[in-house]
């Protein structure tokens, strides 16, 4: 069969995506955080954009500093009514006399050799006054220091040698964020450093002397240890219960440390209370975890009987097109195709943001249709809800719902919640309706809050409390939704007393 070349006509439909649609679909997914760091590299890269609120607070200073060059020109036409000239004038009875520049001497000065000078100078030491309104200099650090940086510190106050100080050091860099050395071991610290493992087993020993008191252990019995010792607490029974019994302690089985140590169940439960004390992760404190703070992106209000859904604009750029570029095109092909096309660019950018926020908005009022009962009773009262139910209602795809909720809060008189904790599943009650999970996790909540200590439910006898509410729901549900509270099993629950 010969081969050929030919042309032909094929007519297709394919969905393709405008740069405009890409970039709608990538702003609604962002957070708010992450939208308004957008907006601010936007603005620095494309001219035509203005914020209208930093134009609005320009406009006040200007009205301001036109206020005070008023006042002040009054001043001045006061002091010019006077019959005495201002040059050489008197005041308080001492002669003044007018200091006149001269402009010539401008040009004599060399310039160039004084900024290499001036470049090479030292910097200058930040001034810092005696008002009250300063913060100190400790209140001035950019970030808490580490577990590290706590350490290295108490190290250094040390009168130990260079060479155990450098073990000291090579200790402190693998120890972990709760306050171990687990890995590697000692002895393999000793090989890379080509010392004696005595000699890093000494220095370790004065390390799990530091604060915070536990620091520097190999297990947790270790860590309890240096701990009992630092507190005059390392009686007998507690080393023994430290040493030997730790999973049962964890599990609050009082009963077998009495047996194993043939001691009256009184004493284990004050040695129990001992140990208790004790903190099993010390490096904790020095956590480098910032706090995430978080900012609603709408807020639902209730005027009367009404609900209404207005969104948060405080914080986000007020975007408007600059009139200075978009008059000023210039005469030449090449500054004219430049400012269209950053103009372009900025309607897009603003088109792109009213619709995000157009979107949510729309997302919320379907949300706070379906789950009316909870605006209104709380928590208890949140049904089960999908993403199709809200696109179904609106009119839009279910990955658009799933963008338009996806790291949003929404701010209620119930409290702040992110706007994915009112899509929940089901769970079949008695009745033949479906209860929500959350309102499922929120009873078991509730019951282990009045639990009494000394005899908690288990994960059984909750579901059966739940059957009698008319919700039928499996013990391994229970324990599945007790682990996603963050609850532990009623024999770590007991407590002692």
């Amino acid at each position: 069969m010969a081969m050929e070349m030919r042309q032909e006509l094929k007519l297709s439909q394919q969905l393709v995506m405008t740069p405009q649609l890409q970039q709608a679909i990538r702003l609604l997914q962002l957070s708010r955080m992450e939208l308004a760091d957008l907006v601010h590299e936007e603005m620095l890269e494309n001219p035509i954009l203005d914020d209208e609120m930093d134009l609005d607070q320009e406009r006040s200073r200007e009205r301001d500093e036109m206020g005070s060059d008023d006042q002040q020109l009054h001043q001045l036409e006061g002091a010019g009514s006077t019959e005495t000239p201002l040059e050489g004038s008197v005041v308080d009875g001492i002669a003044q006399t007018e200091i006149k520049g001269d402009a010539t001497a401008v040009n004599e000065i060399d310039w160039e050799n004084y900024l290499d000078n001036y470049s090479m100078a030292p910097a200058m030491p930040a001034f810092r006054g005696d008002g009250e309104e300063l913060p100190s200099l400790e209140a001035t650090l950019t970030r808490p220091p580490s577990l590290y940086d706590h350490l290295a510190w108490q190290l250094k106050m040390t009168n130990l040698p260079p060479d155990q100080l450098e073990i000291g050091m090579t200790i402190l860099g693998n120890i972990d964020a709760d306050g171990y050395i687990k890995d590697p071991p000692l002895d393999e610290i000793a090989a890379d450093l080509g010392v004696d493992g005595m000699l890093c087993e000494q220095v370790l020993e004065k390390i799990q002397t530091f604060d915070p008191m536990g620091v520097a252990a190999r297990s947790l019995a270790e860590c309890m240890l240096i701990q009992a010792v630092a507190a005059g607490q390392d009686d007998d029974l507690v080393v023994k219960i430290i040493k030997s019994h730790l999973g049962n302690l964890e599990k609050k089985n009082y009963a077998a440390i009495a047996r194993d140590l043939k001691q009256p169940l009184e004493e284990i439960y004050e040695a129990a209370k001992v140990i208790m004390e004790f903190d099993p992760r010390p490096g904790r404190q020095y956590s480098s975890d910032d706090p995430h703070y978080v900012t609603p992106d709408v807020y639902i209000h209730k005027v009367g009987d009404k609900y209404f859904v207005v969104p948060n604009d405080d914080g986000l750029p007020k975007l408007k097109i600059s009139g200075f570029y978009k008059n000023a095109m210039g005469n030449s092909a090449a500054s004219k195709d430049y400012v269209q096309d950053k103009l372009r660019s900025a309607q897009w950018l603003i088109r792109s943001i009213q619709q995000r926020q157009r979107t949510i908005i729309k997302v919320a009022e379907s949300i706070l249709k379906f789950q009316r009962e909870f605006f209104d009773k709380g928590i208890s009262h949140l049904k089960p809800l999908i993403l199709r139910d809200v696109a179904e209602d609106i009119g839009m795809h279910e990955s658009t719902i799933s963008r338009a909720t996806a790291n949003k809060y929404a701010h209620t008189q119930q409290g702040i919640f992110e706007m994915k904790f009112f899509f929940t599943s089901g769970v079949k009650a008695a009745s033949g309706e479906d209860v929500s999970a959350e309102t499922v996790k929120e009873k078991i909540r509730a019951m282990v809050a009045v639990e009494q200590h000394h005899d908690p439910l288990s994960d059984q006898a909750i579901a059966e409390v739940l059957r009698r509410d008319q919700i039928n729901i499996a013990r391994r549900t229970v324990a599945k939704y007790r682990q996603a509270l963050g609850i532990l099993p009623s024999a770590r629950r007991k407590k002692v007393g």
